[in-house]
């Protein structure tokens, strides 16, 4: 088998491209994800907590030799990082419980009732004939 032709085979399967398809949509959640995070839960949480910004938190060490850059060791990236995964995590869980309350409400819906399927042709024939003699007695 050709390189080429392996290659296409292993493009098309349906599993690759429901992968494909999956980490498109999963990138563009991850957008409305991240815009519900930045623009709608952090606003009133920085309003609360009176607008502290994590990231400028740091600790400088002077430099070991002449001529050296200090170290600043900014743990307050890390903070803000650790803060915004929690914050994530949270609005994920929060949505994903909704739309786990909307599924359940839409299964506890009583289903329609089933139509019967129409009797086989026989049936009907046979059903007809009986009409039939019932008339003619």
């Amino acid at each position: 088998m050709s390189f080429v032709k392996e290659f296409r085979e292993f493009a098309v399967k349906g599993n690759v491209v429901d992968m494909a398809v999956g980490i498109i949509i999963g990138a563009a959640f991850g957008k409305i994800v991240s815009s519900l995070v930045s623009d709608v839960v952090t606003p009133p949480l920085g309003y609360i907590i009176g607008g502290v910004d994590f990231t400028k938190l740091a600790i400088t060490m002077p430099a070991i030799r002449e001529g050296a850059e200090p170290v600043t060791l900014r743990y307050g990236v890390f903070l803000q990082a650790t803060f915004d995964f929690i914050i994530v995590a949270f609005a994920i869980f929060l949505i994903i419980k909704l739309i786990n309350r909307l599924r359940r409400a839409e299964e506890a819906k009583p289903a329609a009732p089933a139509v019967p399927p129409p009797p086989p042709r026989q049936e009907v024939l046979l059903e007809e004939i009986r009409d039939l003699l019932k008339q003619q007695r």
